[in-house]
């Protein structure tokens, strides 16, 4: 699958899984959100196949493990991004500043 093919499958398994979030997920186009997105998608896909082949179930528990920490991740970024922004909202125009 290519790079930004994993990305766009990452984003849509992340929205599903993290429903509360979906919209800003949808939303996100910050690099390192991205990079997250694609990890995201390649620790399910190894895990998926680590599961289809049935011989190391500790392996899948691993990768289980894998996917929670990155989703861990992904809710941090996407709440600093979302934190960020509406300080940038919050903070008075000055004409011409």
């Amino acid at each position: 699958m290519a790079r930004s093919n994993r990305r766009e499958a990452g984003r849509r398994r992340l929205a599903m899984r993290l429903p509360h979030m979906r919209k800003l997920i949808m939303e996100a186009r910050d690099p390192w959100q991205l990079e997250l997105f694609e990890a995201y998608q390649m620790a399910v896909e190894a895990r998926d196949s680590v599961r289809r082949r049935r011989f190391n179930p500790n392996m899948v528990l691993e990768y289980d493990e894998t996917c929670l920490v990155i989703e861990r991740h992904v809710i941090c970024a996407i709440e600093e991004a979302s934190y960020a922004q509406q300080l940038k909202s919050d903070e008075p125009s000055y004409p011409g500043g």
